[in-house]
């Protein structure tokens, strides 16, 4: 089986979310945290406290962070080791024009000279496992592929790779020829991330690409939660065994978002969220949760979602 590894998303895959995953229904090795970024000089509050162990007792948690230049992952990497952090995973993949417009995450491929220098603070923290979550490039797939000399040549633990373009964000297909050169020409472990939907992909990538490391899943796991565990289980699960698996997921989560959000409106954005792309509930339901307005018309509904699917 390869190792799973959950992708970081933001406003989705916060602590609560991957505790609550890992707890009820499990399958993901490695979880991964939304990228940790600066504000006003240091790392954003929230951010760092998102990540720290107290608050992911259940998983292995490794803090993403992106970064401009060496500066800011120099500042960056200081306080993770300040708060006893030893592996670090670097954003060199965001797509998102806020982040790239300021060289961050997939901003950074089209800068060797930058990377280069991260690179070098990289080989002179030996005590700290670094990985890499990258695309094939921002603006052309040369961009990632030119880098490989400067990463195959640092201490990594692996390299995630999704094969689109920053540009693209998240539309158009993946480019698997590029993938292909990448895989080819990496030393690092690679990772694969990129519209994993199913366990059949999975199952394809292995047979596929034999020196495969493991597969990330982000969105493929938002929409089907049980997603890494019946791949790890060995079969595909029946629709009631998801969704009795969901819905104790559902409830951890609810709970702790009811302990931790202070606010009724906060609470309830937390469970629209949470269901936001899932798939396992029928339409008209989905559509009923998404449009609740009050927290208690919210928890009426799962009252009775709950009974029917145990059948009460």
């Amino acid at each position: 089986m390869l190792p799973l590894l959950l992708a970081p998303i933001q406003g989705y895959t916060d602590a609560i979310y991957r505790e609550n995953l890992a707890r009820h229904i499990g399958g993901i090795e490695h979880y991964y945290t939304p990228f940790i970024r600066l504000q006003k000089g240091e790392p954003r509050p929230r951010d760092l406290k998102d990540a720290l162990p107290e608050n992911n007792p259940s998983t292995h948690t490794v803090p993403q962070i992106i970064f401009s230049g060496p500066d800011e992952f120099q500042k960056l990497v200081k306080s993770l080791e300040q708060a006893g952090f030893t592996e670090i995973d670097l954003n060199l993949g965001c797509p998102y024009p806020m982040q790239t417009g300021h060289g961050r995450g997939s901003g950074m491929l089209p800068h060797p000279d930058i990377v280069k220098q991260i690179a070098d603070k990289i080989n002179k923290l030996n005590h700290i496992h670094f990985s890499i979550k990258m695309r094939l490039g921002l603006d052309h797939d040369g961009e990632g592929l030119q880098l490989l000399p400067v990463l195959n040549n640092i201490p990594l633990k692996h390299i995630t790779l999704h094969p689109r373009l920053g540009r693209q964000q998240y539309k158009g297909a993946l480019d698997m020829q590029a993938f292909e050169l990448f895989y080819e020409q990496c030393k690092h472990p690679l990772i694969f991330n990129g519209d994993i939907q199913n366990i059949g992909q999975i199952h394809a990538f292995k047979t596929k690409y034999p020196k495969l490391s493991g597969v990330m899943i982000g969105r493929g796991l938002l929409a089907q939660p049980t997603l890494a565990a019946e791949y790890m289980s060995g079969r595909p699960w029946s629709a009631e065994e998801r969704l009795l698996a969901i819905l104790k997921m559902h409830q951890g989560f609810l709970d702790d978002a009811t302990r931790l959000c202070p606010e009724e409106n906060q609470i309830l954005n937390r469970m629209h969220a949470f269901w936001e792309f899932q798939t396992a509930l029928p339409a008209k339901l989905h559509k009923q949760i998404m449009k609740s307005k009050r927290l208690n018309d919210y928890k009426k509904i799962f009252e009775v979602t709950e009974a029917s699917s145990l059948g009460v």
